[in-house]
């Protein structure tokens, strides 16, 4: 019998993609979501249930305990993410604690693995090509309460049998993604032949197609390994780099303005990862 699956976040950037992989792959599923979901997701499989919720970082340990019966494994990939607010939003909390709840009732419920989807900014951020194994210094409230659910459910967890995998996101984009962000700033400015102002640069990301995000999370939740991974490529590239590729698309590598923006305390100039392997089981 295929395993069911329940996915937080579905109707979020990254949520729809896990979602996605999920579907392809005819894997029955439940899904929490918020009313008005179907603007998000429209029609999906009979293979997947709804159950939906207000507000669901304020739900009880008991509420998730009755929500989880019949789940073999969590995929949690809700969480506020507003951007040029998410970062510093005291909401963050909110998550830690909504999230800490969730895990309460997966231990009642006696879920056999919960997964959840980090961040690569829960790490001491540096040169250095970012491992599991890299101590974590989160400098934002964002980063702090991602780091602070992967102690506490990692200590939670490790009295139970119920497996435990964290994986962190580095620098997702594509399809789906806020207007806000630099993939579709650039599509819609360029598009339009408009000038593109840009900052520096010369950051280093290790950007990755949220769809190969979202499969590859997806892969890791049905695999065995636990602990965390890193959801990247490995492969580093400026902003410049990034910003320039997207233009040449269009032919309009002159309208990117490097250095007309100021740099943001977000800019961090280095954040590379070590990727995670998927050892994918057999279907």
């Amino acid at each position: 019998m295929t395993p069911r699956v329940l996915i937080t976040g579905a109707t979020g950037f990254v949520g729809r993609q896990i979602l996605a992989a999920c579907v392809a792959r005819k894997v029955n599923m439940r899904l929490v979501v918020r009313a008005g979901w179907q603007d998000k997701l429209g029609d999906l499989p009979d293979t997947c249930e709804i159950v939906e919720v207000e507000d669901l970082f304020a739900q009880s340990a008991d509420w998730w305990a009755a929500t989880l019966t019949g789940i073999d494994t969590l995929i949690h990939s809700a969480w506020y993410t507003e951007p040029g607010k998410y970062l510093t939003s005291p909401k963050n909390t909110e998550c830690l604690i909504g999230t800490l709840q969730l895990a309460r009732g997966a231990v009642q419920a006696g879920l056999r693995r919960f997964v959840g989807v980090g961040t690569c900014i829960e790490y001491q951020l540096g040169p250095k090509i970012l491992t599991p194994a890299t101590a974590l210094a989160p400098s934002t409230p964002y980063g702090q309460a991602k780091a602070a659910a992967f102690h506490a459910l990692s200590g939670l967890f490790g009295e139970t049998k119920t497996e435990f995998l964290w994986c962190r996101l580095f620098q997702p984009y594509g399809e789906g993604e806020h207007a806000q962000r630099l993939y579709p700033y650039l599509h819609n400015r360029l598009s339009a032949g408009k000038t593109v102002t840009l900052g520096s640069g010369r950051e280093v990301r290790d950007f990755i197609d949220v769809k190969t995000a979202g499969a590859n999370i997806f892969d890791a939740a049905r695999g065995k390994d636990v602990g965390a991974i890193n959801i990247c490529t490995g492969i580093p590239k400026s902003v410049r780099e990034f910003s320039t590729e997207v233009a040449q698309i269009y032919g309009r590598p002159d309208l990117l303005k490097f250095g007309a923006l100021e740099s943001s305390a977000s800019d961090w100039d280095h954040i590379v990862g070590q990727p995670y392997q998927p050892d994918v089981p057999d279907s």
